[in-house]
């Protein structure tokens, strides 16, 4: 790997990028670093960008077959990490989609780069180009045809970076979504009544109507009651003749509702 004495402060020489492999001791720094540059990535993004978890950062660790490689700047004694890459020969991880039939169909033998990262202060200061250099001499030393990463469509800068080093599109698929119309478990607000008046919330209860008062209304209740029976027909100065003179209908003798029977049908109704 490059190796170069590290730049003096002060001296005006320039600031020099070393590459190295790493070590059990950088795993808490890389992955505070890895938090740092995916934090809004994250954030707009449908598929968790990895590592996904520490748990997972630290189990990469053990794995066999796979490059994690650490990139500083050194500014006399202090080491400031300003990228990591992570790459492998072989498809590895229980959450990988990748589809190795693929890329035997196709006669590609390619490493995969798991991880590219880089410190958000120090992009466009070559130290993205500098790590795919590395990788490209890391897949033509060991054989490889191709560079295989992941990279999110709504990612901008990181595809302009891609596309503008050869990059091309491997695979047409994408994440979709439709949108269902629903309707809401909980009722729209409502409008809240105004409060009464407070001469009304205090107002005497109104009295109630006198005996008096109560008895005449129930006097003009009889005056408006049915009217008088009819005299019988034979009292009548022009009832017919013959014509008999029915008795009176007793007294607190009720009317009878009469009700027409229904004729049968033809045939009867059945039973």
């Amino acid at each position: 790997m490059s190796k170069a004495p590290p730049s003096s402060p002060g001296t005006g020489e320039e600031s020099l990028i070393h590459v190295r492999r790493i070590h059990r001791r950088d795993l808490n720094r890389v992955w505070e670093f890895l938090k740092k540059v995916f934090r809004d990535v994250n954030r707009e993004t449908v598929e968790y960008q990895r590592p996904r978890s520490k748990k997972r950062f630290l189990e990469v660790y053990e794995e066999e077959g796979v490059e994690q490689l650490l990139f500083e700047v050194r500014q006399g004694e202090v080491q400031e990490i300003v990228g990591y890459a992570e790459c492998a020969f072989e498809i590895t991880g229980t959450d990988n989609w990748m589809n190795e039939r693929y890329f035997t169909k196709h006669d590609m033998r390619p490493l995969f780069v798991e991880e590219l990262a880089v410190h958000p202060e120090y992009q466009g200061r070559g130290v993205g180009a500098f790590m795919l250099e590395q990788l490209e001499h890391l897949a033509r030393i060991h054989g490889c045809t191709h560079l295989v990463l992941e990279v999110a469509e709504n990612n901008i800068g990181a595809l302009r970076f891609y596309r503008k080093r050869s990059f091309y599109r491997l695979d047409a698929a994408i994440f979709m979504a439709k949108k269902v119309a629903v309707d809401s478990e909980l009722l729209p607000p409502r409008a809240l009544k105004k409060p009464r008046p407070p001469e009304e919330l205090g107002a005497p209860a109104k009295p109630k109507r006198s005996s008096k008062r109560a008895a005449k209304g129930r006097g003009a209740d009889k005056r408006s009651g049915p009217p008088p029976s009819q005299p019988p027909e034979s009292s009548r100065p022009d009832a017919p003749a013959g014509a008999t003179r029915e008795p009176p209908a007793e007294a607190g003798a009720t009317a009878t509702r009469l009700i027409r029977p229904v004729p049968e049908r033809d045939g009867g109704a059945s039973s």
